[in-house]
């Protein structure tokens, strides 16, 4: 009885007060989108970053404005912190880290252009070889890249 009850009093709030409900009940998270760029030879781009916590290595990405497609925030940091727009643009997947409160949207792309350094957060935009990747990159980063193979492996690609 007190669930429909209930039930009855929420159906009838007025639209904008149950997403204020709703939003008031739910945890607040940052989302980024990040990506594994290969290029005609099968190496990935990685990027020397000044501010990342765990190794200076990583593959490129950034966080996602209020309201922004991840796509379109993964070409904007692209072109900011690079210089270097994409093409064949996949979502592979994504993945939450629940300790950071925060989702990762990743996918994989080919660069458009020659990947320098544009902005004081990168010191080094470098081609690696998949079987020389730097001793900084983490094992997380590493395994996202072992991922985006096997994902490209299953589809075909």
């Amino acid at each position: 009885m007190l669930t429909e009850l209930l039930g009855a009093i929420w159906r009838n709030l007025p639209g904008g007060w149950r997403r204020r409900l709703v939003r008031i009940g739910q945890r607040r998270f940052t989302v980024t989108a990040g990506a594994i760029i290969f290029d005609d030879e099968q190496r990935v781009l990685l990027l020397e970053h000044v501010f990342r916590p765990d190794s200076s290595w990583g593959m490129p990405g950034g966080f996602l404005n209020k309201g922004e497609h991840p796509e379109t925030a993964l070409r904007r940091e692209l072109r900011e912190e690079i210089g270097v727009d994409l093409e064949d643009v996949e979502m592979l997947f994504a993945r939450t880290l629940p300790q950071q409160r925060q989702v990762e949207v990743y996918f994989r792309a080919r660069a458009i252009g020659i990947p320098e350094p544009r902005s004081f957060e990168i010191r080094k935009a470098e081609w690696f070889p998949l079987d020389r990747l730097p001793a900084q990159l983490s094992k997380d980063q590493r395994r996202l890249i072992q991922r985006a193979l096997g994902v490209g492996e299953k589809s075909g690609r």
